[in-house]
């Protein structure tokens, strides 16, 4: 644990990039977390002060109901990252598993998994997205399972590519020969250097995933109001802006466009944090 916390300050300090993607992640972390209890007022609650500009009472004005849109960006956040990361961890542990069966043994599981990621491929990501929801139903836990379904193949590709380069490696065949099976050599000694360039993808399927949530919920498919969301609050605002109540899809745009410019600046320290041969 003490290397693991020397090798993170050395990560952090050595890319000051990576340490401001960092932080953000971190506060994005504590807002969702703890947003609900922090916000002055209650994200739900409507008050007679509709469509009012920022001011000092409300930092970021209010919405046409008169709710606090300061409140619901805040309490938007943890909607969106539960989204984003159980989504993005759904299609990481199947994407991985699948694609490194398939890059170790080739053969028909090469051939099945590469057709599955082939079909789901073939389509336009979102307008997948948009058809399992509209099959299924807009509930949160659809958005999610859309979200992991077309983020599956970039996982699988990756996996079956990294697997399929290190499987003759000579770490692998000397590991082999003092007797490991194929499951501890896919664990021990593969799967390390695989994580890599996986995390990368991970970092950069996060933003993908929270723009996937807010797109779903923008044209009517995703969270369904009132729940602070900030694709939804978008929505809503987008049709004030000609009347000049522009604060009302500028906030929640921000959020949004903050949350996935941290996650795409993330990769690199996640590769080097988790990359075996950054350690020595």
């Amino acid at each position: 644990m003490k290397a693991f916390l020397k090798h993170l300050r050395y990560v952090l300090t050595e890319n000051p990039v990576t340490l401001v993607a960092g932080s953000m992640f971190l506060m994005l972390i504590l807002l969702g977390l703890f947003g609900p209890w922090i916000v002055p007022y209650d994200p739900l609650a409507s008050s007679p002060a509709a469509l009012q500009p920022p001011s000092a009472q409300h930092w970021f004005g209010t919405d046409q109901l008169g709710r606090d849109v300061f409140s619901r960006v805040i309490v938007a956040t943890r909607l969106d990252l539960t989204i984003a990361i159980v989504a993005v961890a759904l299609s990481f542990v199947a994407g991985s598993v699948f694609g490194s069966i398939a890059g170790f043994y080739g053969g028909w599981a090469d051939r099945i998994v590469g057709r599955v990621t082939d079909t789901i491929m073939a389509f336009p990501l979102f307008v997948l997205a948009m058809g399992i929801v509209a099959a299924l139903g807009n509930t949160v836990e659809n958005i999610v399972y859309a979200t992991a379904i077309i983020n599956f193949p970039f996982y699988a590709r990756v996996a079956r590519a990294e697997v399929n380069v290190r499987r003759g490696a000579g770490f692998v065949q000397a590991a082999r020969l003092a007797g490991n099976s194929d499951l501890r050599l896919l664990a021990t000694q593969i799967y390390p250097n695989v994580l890599p360039p996986m995390m990368v993808q991970v970092s950069l399927n996060m933003g993908w995933a929270i723009l996937n949530a807010a797109g779903l919920s923008f044209i009517g498919l995703g969270v369904r109001p009132p729940t602070p969301e900030w694709g939804i609050m978008v929505a809503e605002g987008a049709t004030y802006i000609v009347s000049g109540e522009w604060w009302l899809a500028l906030f929640p745009g921000l959020a949004l466009m903050l949350a996935v410019f941290c996650f795409n600046l993330l990769g690199d320290g996640l590769r080097d944090l988790i990359d075996p041969r950054q350690r020595t």
